[in-house]
């Protein structure tokens, strides 16, 4: 690019040319922005740094935590919970909301976040990444509960993560497109690298767990079968598959050029929805991909139209180029499964 926007600029300009964030919100993600910073370090650090490897915990779903899920998770609370523009936030790695405690003013926005998405790669120094959704506090109560964060996506007021990659990469999105922030490391700032992305409506790739297709209903079988057979199938052309087991990274090449994430239902927990958390992870990325051209559903409809029920709720995701997700949902609704 001709010349450097930071981070700062260019919020400082989305709030004067088309005031989408005010000013609060915008102190929020920058803050945010920092704290990956943060999390950037120790990840980099690996090994040197005595990070890697289990903490000997579980969280809330009942998965064994890394270091860096617990390190990523405290950095993240620290940074935001004394700035006064949050009441409260949520974590895929807490059981419960965490509160703005008393001695700080309270904001009108609620956190929530992934604090390491795709933690099984942290020890094979594999791109992961940190997930993060804003909600407005809609009720007018002094107090926070559950319940005020239990909107449905289409009510986010931004939505965002960073990848942990060769670069560090921060995307973000404010309701009116999105921009892609490369982190200079020497100069510790953030600055704009990518505008307006956009996803390709038509791709020739997609990315699933190929070792679970026995579990998978009917729909998904059906489509994934399409793209196998290649050019003499169906679809007339041959198809890639990816799969990093990193949604932060499946995505993020999606949005960099193209192509279909699907982690459906499967038979295994056939009470379970999905494998995805609904507030950390659909619903940010869903917004994400929605405001690049893309879609996001759960097989059957739209993500960020799903009202949350409960604050860890799971959900079968679908996301990407817009023509092969109309596809598996229609083939979704055509099974009326």
């Amino acid at each position: 690019m001709s010349s450097r926007i930071s981070l700062t600029q260019y919020l400082v300009e989305q709030q004067r040319q088309n005031n989408s964030i005010p000013p609060q919100l915008r102190l929020l993600i920058e803050v945010v922005a920092r704290a990956c910073k943060r999390i950037a370090i120790s990840v980099n650090k690996g090994a040197l740094g005595d990070v890697l490897g289990s903490a000997d915990s579980e969280n809330v779903q009942g998965e064994v935590q890394k270091k860096l899920d617990i390190i990523a998770n405290e950095v993240l609370i620290e940074a935001n919970e004394w700035g006064g523009h949050l009441a409260a936030m949520g974590s895929e790695e807490m059981d419960s909301i965490h509160l703005v405690p008393n001695r700080f003013p309270q904001g009108e926005y609620l956190l929530l976040f992934d604090p390491l998405d795709g933690s099984s790669n942290i020890d094979v120094n594999v791109s992961i990444g940190t997930i993060f959704s804003v909600l407005r506090k809609v009720n007018n109560h002094r107090g926070v509960s559950e319940e005020d964060f239990l909107q449905p996506g289409k009510q986010q007021a931004a939505a965002g993560y960073c990848i942990y990659g060769p670069q560090t990469t921060l995307v973000l999105t404010v309701g009116d497109g999105v921009a892609m922030f490369t982190l200079d490391r020497e100069m510790g700032s953030w600055v704009l690298t990518e505008d307006n992305v956009r996803i390709p409506a038509d791709t020739k790739e997609f990315a699933i767990n190929m070792s679970n297709l026995r579990h998978w209903a009917p729909p998904v079988k059906r489509y994934i079968d399409e793209c196998l057979a290649g050019t003499t199938g169906p679809r007339e052309k041959d198809f890639n598959m990816r799969w990093i087991a990193s949604m932060v990274a499946d995505v993020h090449r999606i949005l960099c050029r193209g192509g279909i994430f699907m982690y459906p239902w499967d038979a295994r927990e056939p009470q379970k929805a999905g494998k995805l958390r609904l507030m950390y992870e659909a619903n940010p990325m869903g917004f994400i991909v929605e405001q690049a051209g893309g879609l996001a559903t759960n097989g059957k409809q739209r993500i960020l139209d799903i009202t949350p029920t409960k604050l860890h709720e799971r959900v079968a995701v679908v996301l990407g180029s817009k023509n092969e997700v109309e596809r598996v949902t229609r083939y979704h609704l055509e099974q009326g499964d």
